[in-house]
C-alpha cells in the first residue's frame, strides 16, 4: 500500500468517526451520523480538488473510502460504549488524526500537480479543515477553527514543509503526521490559542462615550 493511500484511509476513517460521534452528542438519528461522517470525512476533500483543479470525479472513485467510513459510522453508533463514553475526547482524538492524515493528503495532492508552494498550504488546509468546518456548520456549532486553539495553524505547518520540500520520503511524512496529532493534541490539551479581540466591550464604550458629548 502507497503512503498517500494509507494517509487517505487514516483521515477518512478519522473524520467519518469524529463526524458520527457529534452528531450522536447532538442526539441525531443513523441517517444524521450518516450525513454528517460523510460531509466530515469527504467536505474537504472536494473543496480542495474544486479548487487547485484536482479532477473532482475523483472523489467519487473513492469506493473503498466510501466502505470504510460507512462501516466505522455503523459501528461506532451501535457499539457507542467503545467510545469509553467521554464522545469529546473521542471526538478530539478522530479529529486530530484526520487533521494531520488529510492535511498531509493535500500537500501531496499539490505537489502531484506541480503547483506553486501557497496552493500546496491552501490544499493542505482545505483538505485538512474543510471536513471539520462542513460538520460544525452541519451541527449547528461555531466552526472550531474560527475560535478554538491552534488549529488550521498546524495543515498550514504541513503545507510548508511539504511545498518547501523539507519533508519528503515515506519516512518523513509518517514522522510529520505522528508530530502533527501529538502537536494538536497539546494544543488542546494545554489550551494554546491565537490572540483574539472582541469590540463588545468598546462597542459598550463608544456608546458611553458618544451619551456623554450629546450631554
Amino acid at each position: 500500500m502507497e503512503t498517500w493511500e494509507l494517509f487517505s484511509i487514516i483521515g477518512t476513517i478519522s473524520f467519518a468517526l469524529s463526524g458520527a460521534v457529534v452528531a450522536m452528542e447532538e442526539d441525531y438519528d443513523l441517517f444524521g451520523v450518516y450525513i454528517l461522517g460523510f460531509a466530515t470525512a469527504f467536505g474537504g476533500g472536494a473543496l480542495r480538488n474544486l479548487l487547485i483543479g484536482y479532477p473532482i470525479n475523483y472523489l467519487w472513485n473513492q469506493t473503498t473510502n466510501f466502505t470504510i467510513a460507512l462501516v466505522a459510522m455503523t459501528i461506532i453508533f451501535f457499539f457507542p460504549q467503545l467510545s469509553n463514553k467521554p464522545f469529546k475526547k473521542l471526538d478530539i482524538l478522530f479529529d486530530s488524526i484526520g487533521l494531520s492524515a488529510f492535511a498531509i493528503l493535500g500537500a501531496n495532492y499539490a505537489m502531484e500537480l506541480k503547483l506553486p508552494v501557497s496552493a500546496v498550504i491552501v490544499a493542505s488546509v482545505l483538505t485538512g479543515i474543510g471536513g471539520g468546518i462542513v460538520r460544525d456548520l452541519l451541527a449547528k456549532r461555531k466552526p472550531m477553527v474560527l475560535h478554538s486553539e491552534v488549529y488550521a495553524f498546524w495543515a498550514i505547518l504541513v503545507g510548508v514543509l511539504i511545498g518547501n520540500k523539507f519533508v519528503d520520503t515515506n519516512f518523513e511524512l509518517l514522522l510529520l503526521f505522528i508530530v502533527i496529532v501529538l502537536l494538536r493534541l497539546l494544543s488542546v490539551h494545554y489550551n494554546w490559542s491565537l490572540p483574539k479581540r472582541s469590540f463588545k466591550g468598546s462597542t459598550v464604550s463608544l456608546n458611553e462615550s458618544s451619551t456623554q458629548k450629546l450631554n
